[in-house]
């Protein structure tokens, strides 16, 4: 157990680390070539409903809908007696603190029509991306706990198991693609949910242990 827990603050460490310093690297460097690339290529075929697939897959982490999303499946899970799990899915919400904070002090710019096609244009500033950080947080917690309420029906545990995991998967990719953010915005969001799942996940387990 104590090798399991120096090996889980090493990665910790390390995903702070990464984040860190990738956000120093986007302060000196707003438009790195790499990100460039790797826009016009995401970009490169596209369509009608390509674009209205990549906005679905967004939707979930546009406001208001974000926030409904982590009310009422909080309220559903207070509704069935899981009143524990319920407050710590309403904590997710202070994670719109600290993206709005770092992205003020990195105030990167988004994308422009300079240099991508813009399905979606966005108000706040470009790194870390939110919708990256709160679906790697929200639906990675959503994961986690169908991992640890293995009295719920499988079927239950399963679907929104594989739900979750798609978003996950998707996200940067459609926030790339729509030319909301750059892939250096995605990947500090990834790393930056991440490093919020972390101790979201600690507090519950250590909670329920003691």
């Amino acid at each position: 157990m104590q090798q399991k827990r120096i090996v889980l603050l090493i990665t910790l460490l390390a995903l702070i680390t990464s984040f860190i310093l990738l956000s120093i690297f986007v302060v000196y460097y707003p438009v790195p070539t790499l990100d460039l690339k790797i826009s016009l290529f995401v970009q490169k075929y596209h369509s009608d409903v390509l674009d209205k697939i990549m906005l679905g897959i967004s939707f979930f982490g546009e406001l208001p809908y974000s926030l409904l999303m982590v009310v009422i499946v909080a309220l559903l899970f207070y509704y069935f007696k899981y009143k524990r799990e319920a407050y710590f899915i309403l904590s997710i919400l202070l994670s719109g603190l600290l993206i709005l904070g770092i992205k003020n002090i990195i105030d990167r710019p988004r994308p422009t029509a300079f240099y991508v096609r813009l399905v979606e244009i966005n108000r706040f500033q470009s790194y870390p991306s939110g919708h990256v950080l709160s679906y790697v947080l929200f639906f990675g917690f959503m994961i986690f706990l169908m991992r640890k309420l293995k009295h719920l029906p499988l079927i239950t545990r399963r679907i929104v198991t594989y739900f979750s995991a798609f978003f996950i998967a998707t996200i940067a990719f459609s926030r790339i693609y729509l030319g909301a953010h750059w892939f250096s915005d995605t990947l500090g969001g990834f790393l930056l949910g991440l490093i919020c799942l972390f101790p979201l996940c600690f507090f519950y387990l250590k909670k329920k242990r003691g």
